[in-house]
């Protein structure tokens, strides 16, 4: 039977110790009261309804999965989602990080982020269906009209309605171009939608009163590709000028996917047959603003691994204290026992570890996004507020591609802790893999993801602000300078530093004479930021063990870090050199392969 506890004393560490989150938030107006203290509160509390309310869904959800009746296009959730959301409204957890001119409690997404990675470690379906409430609130707040905003963000803050992105359509995914969902332009202002969508995550459900739909379609005069998109807001429900429900709109589901894993959410097809919608930004302009909910999407699509990750770890953790499997090599540990539990092997310690470090790791890269995230909005200085958007802007694909990657590798090795146990349904390991995959295929494929740091985030800019990630590692090895207990970390750190910038220039400079150089190169060259970044990460942390075990502290939990870092460093980041040989292999053996694939 699978367990979870959630991982508060990491989160503590990384957001009081690694991150001084306390401090930042001085700097910030809005959260400049908020200490320590209502931080770890409100993740206690937190982490219970996690553990104890949307964690005991998860097993059973996956086995029930969602029912869609096709006479109503009505779609059942697995049994206790929609009791298990009434206690999120009722908690006030929709609201936690929401405007308090919405009804929000105002807090920072810093720390609602953190208590997202727990719902999603507890049970990502049932997650996914007020996780994208989230992103269709942020993409209202910066682009609705003033009537939209009364109409929609109070109900989307209180979590009595939730929200949808509607944009992939069957003969397109990313290449969102060639999209085909048309809207008319209405005498009274509004607009008739027509077409069709699918793989709509939380597309319909009977867990909330109204399903806010963000869709995606072209005005009669658009022009072609992704130049002539336009976004609308389509409720399922039309709301009146008074906020109350009228008659069900033009919006149906089709059906439902038949997939892989996340069985508990209902991944749509929708079809609009002249739904009426209202314009959210300016005409034309639609994916400026979808692209608010889709980086929001992004960042949450690493949060789910993240979670994934950490649920998988400590499951595959108790599992390999208690399977007793053969002695150790180094002769027998538990004389008292007919076998050794099988944690005294040194490859099961690699594949824990590696899950652990990969937990770790992703923690404290998706805190900090979070908290530039907070410092990009709520900073009253605008050249902070800059610097936060264009760092929150080079590392949002790594957060999606970087742990998703490594939440897929980590599932699926805590997975293989389990042996034969770990294949079937009763370990629960098994679904956590199945669960992993979609991330690193949703809200833009990871590849995508690769090409959108290499091509726009650092050749786009020629490196601009790379360069300023790196500043961040000369302060840290600045900062480390004569304390030999940091070397085995800041000089490898230091080293690839180092070869990334003539890197970059030369993938640049092939991509010049061959634009096919930047797509061979872009994977491998995220998987390489990925580690910069993760062992940047590492390095701080390593940094704040060692201050404290030298100041006396003998709390295990410093050592124990210690020791991540240490194995993070050895086993994992060394991965780069590979990498780094492969992009510099170029494309031809890619491109030149006709025969090969005819």
């Amino acid at each position: 039977m699978s367990t979870y506890t959630p991982p508060l004393r990491d989160m503590q560490f990384v957001l009081h110790e690694v991150l001084g989150v306390s401090d930042e938030f001085k700097a910030l107006p809005a959260h400049a009261e908020v200490d320590a203290q209502t931080i770890d509160a409100v993740l206690a509390a937190g982490g219970r309804f996690a553990a104890e309310v949307t964690f005991p869904l998860n097993t059973g959800g996956d086995a029930q999965g969602c029912q869609h009746n096709p006479s109503t296009h009505a779609v059942t959730t697995p049994t206790g989602f929609k009791q298990a959301y009434a206690q999120y409204v009722e908690g006030g957890w929709a609201a936690l990080s929401c405007d308090p001119a919405y009804g929000g409690q105002g807090l920072p997404l810093v720390l609602n982020q953190c208590f997202y990675e727990m719902l999603n470690a507890a049970n990502q379906a049932w997650t996914m269906y007020p996780g994208l409430s989230h992103g269709a609130y942020a993409c209202l707040h910066a682009h609705g009209t003033p009537e939209q905003k009364k109409i929609y963000l109070p109900k989307l803050t209180s979590g009595a309605w939730t929200g949808t992105m509607c944009l992939t359509e069957a003969h397109c995914g990313t290449d969102l171009g060639l999209l085909r969902t048309k809207a008319e332009p209405q005498a009274d202002g509004s607009y008739k939608i027509t077409g069709s969508k699918i793989f709509i995550s939380a597309g319909e459900h009977d867990m909330a009163g109204n399903i806010v739909h963000l869709v995606l379609a072209r005005l009669p005069d658009a022009p072609a590709g992704s130049k002539g998109i336009s976004l609308f807001v389509c409720p399922k429900f039309i709301v009146h000028a008074d906020g109350s429900l009228g008659e069900r709109n033009a919006i149906d589901c089709a059906g439902l996917e038949h997939k892989m894993g996340i069985h508990g959410n209902a991944t749509a097809q929708i079809m609009l047959d002249g739904a009426s919608g209202s314009l959210v930004g300016q005409p034309h302009k639609g994916l400026a603003a979808m692209f608010v909910m889709m980086n929001a999407a992004r960042l949450g699509v690493g949060n789910q691994s993240l979670g994934l990750t950490e649920v998988a770890y400590q499951n595959a953790l108790a599992y390999a204290k208690e399977r007793l499997q053969m002695r150790s090599l180094a002769g027998p540990r538990a004389r008292d026992l007919p076998a050794d539990p099988i944690i005294v092997h040194p490859d099961v310690r690699r594949m824990l570890l590696t899950a652990k470090a990969y937990a770790e790791g992703g923690r404290a890269l998706s805190s900090y996004c979070a908290l530039l995230l907070d410092k990009e909005q709520q900073h009253p200085d605008e050249k902070v507020r800059q610097a936060s958007s264009e760092m929150l802007a080079l590392l949002t694909p790594i957060v999606k591609a970087f742990i998703t990657d490594n939440g897929y590798e980590a599932t699926t090795l805590c997975q293989q802790v389990f042996g034969g146990h770990g294949y079937i349904k009763e370990s629960g390991m098994e679904q956590h893999v199945r669960d992993a995959r979609i991330n690193m295929i949703y809200e833009g494929t990871n590849t995508i993801q690769a090409l959108d740091l290499l091509g726009r985030k650092v050749l786009g800019n020629n490196g601009a602000t790379l360069k300023k990630f790196g500043q961040l590692l000369g302060q840290l090895a600045q900062e480390a300078g004569a304390n030999r207990s940091m070397a085995e970390f800041i000089t490898p750190l230091v080293e690839l530093g180092e070869q990334l910038t003539p890197l970059t220039t030369e993938i640049g400079l092939r991509g010049l004479q061959n634009p096919d150089e930047v797509g061979a190169a872009a994977v491998d060259y995220l998987r390489i930021t990925g580690h910069l970044v993760f062992g940047y990460f590492f390095a701080r942390m390593a940094q704040v063990a060692l201050r404290q075990m030298a100041a006396g502290n003998a709390d295990p939990f410093y050592p124990a870090k210690l020791q991540t870092a240490r194995f993070y460093f050895a086993r994992l980041f060394p991965e780069t050199a590979t990498l780094l040989r492969r992009v510099r292999a170029g494309s031809q053996t890619l491109m030149d392969t006709d025969l090969a694939l005819a």
